[in-house]
């Protein structure tokens, strides 16, 4: 079918750090858009982002599908323990995180889809 991607979000994530949809990916791919992206993270207990968000110019949604994530602000930590527990933050604000639980996944959706983001990988 043309103009149409259909994967599982396991795999498909595995092969960009996670993010499933994009302006990271290729044009003509129905993947690729500037208006929004969307990670599947799959986190092993302990991993925490390798340091802030700062000066963020993005609206996100992270929504919890398993396991435990706390999201670290700087007025303080929301907790999602609950399967669709979510949390929304909006441009400007700063952030981290870190998984509290062996294989705990969540969805994040930001947007606009910005170049420039990338925590370079240690």
């Amino acid at each position: 079918m043309e103009n149409v991607y259909v994967g599982k979000a396991g795999p498909d994530a595995a092969a960009d750090r996670g993010w499933l949809l994009g302006h990271f990916k290729p044009e003509g791919d129905p993947r690729h858009s500037a208006d929004v992206e969307i990670k599947w993270g799959v986190h092993p207990k302990g991993e925490r982002r390798a340091r802030w968000a700062r000066g963020e110019t993005r609206t996100a949604l992270l929504v919890l599908i398993s396991g435990r994530f706390r999201m670290e602000f700087p007025d303080g930590d929301v907790v999602l323990a609950e399967r669709g527990d979510y949390v929304v933050w909006q441009r400007g604000v700063d952030h981290s995180w870190e998984a509290e639980e062996e294989g705990t996944v969540v969805i994040t959706v930001r947007w606009p889809s910005v170049p420039g983001y990338a925590v370079p990988q240690e």
